[in-house]
């Protein structure tokens, strides 16, 4: 294997990785947190992190001064997008179901891919070939048989479903808008200031809303349980996750990103069995080997073939 192809395994292979992280973090940290205000939890899982990395990344903040105006509002935008935004709506969609019913939180964030896919042929100019929109498709495929199986999505779960709806639907586009413009800033960017930039200014955006919104208070509420929790996340599925994905990312393209990024609901459904006991029914498993196929053959094929 060249050295480039090398390069485009590991780097698909880090975005799985973190995305496997975030599987984890919603089936068995997140919810944890549920007792707090959405945006408290998202400021201060932005915060901790932030802090902690000017110990190591201070240098980052020379950078600064040499980023060019389209840099500095992309990255801002990746933290209004993918930090705020996108963070703040996928939880509210989940806790307006309770964590009990996720088929159409989870059928809509599967659209997140479509959304990437688009942008990065829009704005980054990313050639679409055949072979690609084939696996591609075929991945998204697996997404939807993996969580429904041979049935259709549930729509009766209440009053709040269509809001819920509404939320994921947000977070879908916001996140692939995330992944396309965190590409397009990492051509002069290192995976380490990417991150070290992208909670920075989440933070600052979060604390505007915190502050707006009056919701200081989450510093008193929030039990010992959930301080423990919040290092967790912070030191390991969040930063540590978001440190490994710009790894990869630098080494993938966008579109290529946004699928092995599937790897977020693969892992959910694998560890909502392993901490929950819920067993995955023989489509289900087919779905599985499915997308594992679609992101094995993504990551290997030569970009730009026809």
């Amino acid at each position: 294997m060249t050295k480039s192809g090398k390069s485009l395994v590991f780097g698909s292979l880090a975005v799985c990785i973190s995305a496997s992280l975030w599987g984890l973090d919603g089936i068995l940290l997140t919810p944890q947190l549920y007792n707090l205000n959405i945006v408290f939890v998202v400021f201060i899982l932005h915060a901790l992190p932030f802090l902690l990395m000017n110990f190591f990344l201070f240098r980052e903040y020379k950078l600064f001064s040499r980023l060019t105006t389209r840099e500095i509002i992309y990255l801002a935008l990746i933290a209004l997008t993918g930090g705020a935004l996108g963070t703040m709506a996928i939880v509210k969609a989940l806790f307006l179901v309770e964590f009990k019913d996720l088929s159409i939180v989870v059928l809509l964030q599967k659209l997140q891919p479509v959304f990437a896919i688009a942008l990065a042929a829009v704005l980054l100019r990313e050639k679409l070939n055949r072979s690609f929109v084939f696996w591609a498709s075929m991945a998204i495929i697996a997404g939807y048989f993996l969580t429904f199986g041979f049935n259709f999505p549930d729509f009766n779960t209440g009053s709040k479903t269509m809001i819920a709806a509404g939320y994921s639907l947000i977070a879908a586009f916001c996140f692939g808008a995330a992944t396309v413009l965190g590409k397009g800033v990492l051509h002069n960017l290192s995976f380490q200031a990417a991150t070290f930039y992208r909670y920075g200014f989440t933070s600052l955006i979060m604390l505007v809303f915190v502050v707006v919104t009056g919701n200081m208070s989450g510093f008193v509420i929030a039990t010992p349980t959930n301080w423990l929790i919040i290092v967790i996340i912070s030191l390991t599925v969040g930063s540590g996750a978001i440190f490994l994905y710009y790894f990869g990312l630098k080494k993938v393209t966008a579109m290529l990103a946004a699928i092995c990024e599937l790897c977020f609901p693969l892992s959910a459904i694998v560890f909502d069995y392993l901490f929950h006991g819920k067993v995955l029914s023989p489509v289900q498993w087919a779905s599985v080997a499915l997308m594992l196929l679609a992101i094995i053959r993504l990551s290997t094929q030569r970009r730009g073939a026809a």
